[in-house]
């Protein structure tokens, strides 16, 4: 085995390691394509990883390229391998925003712009959400829409543009308040002060929190088509969620699944009427409503879909290859939790300039109360936050 024919990272794992599965995860947050190999299910390729580990399984094994091999990496080796820059120049900003997604960048434009001295940290991909959306169809300005990837490379220049430093694959696990700033603690134990913070984390997929569902995360089931559509070509997948988001993204998987199916827990769907008909369209989409998961079975692979029709109480099990979750949101409000009021859901409350009950602590996009949990509206909030951050200082000093 060799990837001096391709141009493609090769990772080398198996289904049931911990460590293939973070691996994977970073490089899908981060959206950056690779190929997986089973070397379970691959004697060439366990041949190889042997080869490599001179008679060692180690795995994950991850090719690169140029001829790189990293065995067992940590996120961190990965991140600095891939170029990502992952330490600020400077300990303290007048304002860090913490989030790369649109409110955030679109944040960080405004106030570098203005020349305020603005640092970006985001833990994945940039971009957030939009990020790894198939197409945005629906935000101004393109007419005939565009991808979520070139959506966030488009937009992560035009911040650089302006001078805002940009860190990724670093994760804030601490907010402290010391006197009049503020300061950012990432878990790699970088500590970056400001006289304000903008939180920009935005929302996470919500888990259905039945039986088998840890045990298959990442395995069969999945929260983003984009990432993982691919890995189930000519197979047979089940959408679960029939708001926009399932209907967008079950249309996605279409490109690669023989069968996309959608089950939405409610009598009706709540997708718009423009994404039904599309889906009414196509032979290989089916819709069915009023049906609750009630669990998954399998351990190093999906073996059935457990579900109840809501109606009649009978309990059925589906067969299906793969599993997409989209039920809704949960906000990233954890680094305000102490510090500011939430809402009973974790939103943080903000007043009309996006400020939180803490003074300097900003709040714009779907982490906050009212937030209408669209691109478009998350970066107009981005650009209202920076606004209102520009005065705060003018004030503070």
């Amino acid at each position: 085995m060799s990837t001096s024919d391709n141009d493609t990272i090769i990772v080398y794992s198996t289904n049931w390691c911990p460590d293939c599965k973070r691996a994977k995860r970073f490089l899908g947050e981060l959206r950056i394509p690779y190929i997986n190999v089973d070397i379970e299910q691959d004697l060439a390729a366990m041949a190889y990883v042997e080869k490599v580990n001179h008679g060692m399984r180690s795995i994950p094994t991850i090719v690169f390229p140029d001829g790189d091999i990293l065995v067992e990496p940590s996120n961190a080796a990965l991140a600095k391998k891939l170029g990502l820059h992952t330490q600020a120049k400077r300990s303290f900003y007048d304002a860090v925003v913490i989030g790369g997604g649109p409110a955030g960048l679109t944040a960080a434009l405004y106030m570098a712009r203005e020349g305020i001295e603005t640092l970006v940290i985001e833990k994945a991909g940039m971009g957030g959400q939009a990020g790894i959306t198939n197409v945005l169809d629906n935000f101004p300005g393109f007419d005939e829409g565009i991808g979520g990837a070139e959506f966030a490379e488009r937009l992560t220049r035009q911040a650089r543009r302006f001078d805002a430093e940009i860190l990724q694959a670093q994760e804030v696990i601490n907010l402290v308040k010391n006197g009049p700033y503020w300061c950012a603690i990432t878990a790699s134990g970088q500590e970056y002060a400001a006289k304000a913070v903008l939180l920009t984390t935005g929302a996470q997929y919500r888990r259905l929190n039945v039986p088998g569902e840890e045990e298959l995360l990442g395995l069969n089931i999945h929260f983003c088509a984009i990432c993982d559509g691919a890995f189930y070509k000519g197979k047979k997948v089940l959408v679960v969620g029939g708001g926009n988001s399932g209907f967008e993204e079950g249309l996605f998987l279409t490109k690669f699944a023989s069968q996309v199916d959608i089950v939405e827990f409610l009598p009706e769907v709540k997708a718009s009427r423009f994404l039904q008909e599309q889906v009414a369209r196509r032979e290989n989409m089916t819709v069915t409503v009023n049906h609750a998961v009630k669990a998954f079975k399998g351990k190093n692979r999906l073996e059935a879909v457990v579900v109840e029709d809501r109606v009649s109480g009978e309990v059925k099990e589906w067969q299906y290859d793969g599993i997409f979750v989209f039920i809704g949101l949960t906000p990233n409000s954890y680094l305000a939790q102490g510090l500011a009021k939430m809402n009973e859901w974790g939103f943080v409350i903000t007043d009309k300039t996006l400020m939180a009950s803490a003074p300097g602590l900003f709040v714009a996009g779907d982490a906050r109360e009212g937030s209408t949990k669209q691109a478009a509206a998350a970066a107009g909030e981005g650009a209202t936050a920076a606004l209102m951050i520009r005065e705060y200082l003018k004030e503070v000093g």
